[in-house]
């Protein structure tokens, strides 16, 4: 694969793409230096391979900021699967137990959610990024290991149960930064008492980025490089986004 040719001229700024399934988040940061051709990409939170949604890409300069744009809040909808637990707690991975769906009432399954309301920790997953003692944890779960993990300080600001036709639920969640929503999914099932699993997952908002000024993985791919510099969010503007 050929390395993108240095270009005069990128412009600073956070470039915003709605993520395809089944592709890494490092995989569209790879495109986006070859249309831009510039290597100074990266991104703001990693969405797993399955969900699509909001990918903010931090350009040139840019890249200064990335910390401080990651660290806001983010709103996500999703399904969760009740009756089957995985590895990953979702789709991806294996099933490790599963259980006969109760005839759960709508006001049930809301009680189960309204648990994970305000301020409360997580177990981060075992296939995850998080490092223990340097090693990703995702690296150690492919070698079949599981390691003790430290809960991690969450919350949830907002949820909303759009659709329940069991095993199936749809969710919308505004919660932190560092927030596992397949874990969230995972917890409910166990609150529940039968299980679950995440089945699909869509960012839709990240601090004040939304999908709205969104790019496609293709327009990314195949649009004149003068055309991707026009859809980059300017320093200047994201200044007043910020209301800083």
């Amino acid at each position: 694969m050929s390395r993108p040719n240095p270009v005069s001229g990128v412009p600073a700024g956070v470039l915003v793409v709605d993520k395809a399934p089944d592709m890494t988040s490092h995989d569209v940061v790879a495109i986006a230096r070859r249309s831009l051709g510039t290597k100074k990409i990266g991104h703001c939170g990693t969405l797993d391979p399955m969900a699509t949604g909001l990918l903010m890409l931090v350009v040139e300069r840019a890249t200064k900021i990335q910390d401080l744009l990651m660290s806001e809040d983010k709103e996500y909808q999703g399904t969760l699967t009740l009756g089957v637990s995985t590895t990953t707690q979702d789709r991806q991975g294996e099933p490790v137990e599963e259980k006969e769906v109760p005839a759960f009432s709508t006001e049930q399954i809301d009680a189960a959610f309204g648990e994970f309301t305000g301020n409360f920790e997580q177990i981060p997953p075992m296939v995850s990024a998080i490092k223990k003692d340097g090693v990703p944890l995702y690296k150690l779960a492919r070698k079949g290991q599981e390691v003790k993990r430290d809960p991690r300080p969450v919350y949830v600001n907002e949820y909303e149960i759009s659709r329940v036709e069991l095993p199936e639920v749809d969710f919308r969640v505004e919660c932190s930064k560092g927030f596992y929503v397949r874990t969230y999914a995972h917890d409910i099932g166990q609150s529940l008492g039968c299980g679950a699993h995440l089945s699909a997952l869509r960012r839709v908002r990240s601090g004040r980025f939304t999908l709205e000024r969104a790019i496609t993985v293709d327009t990314l791919k195949t649009a004149p490089r003068e055309d991707l510099f026009k859809s980059i969010i300017s320093l200047a503007e994201i200044s007043l986004m910020r209301g800083a």
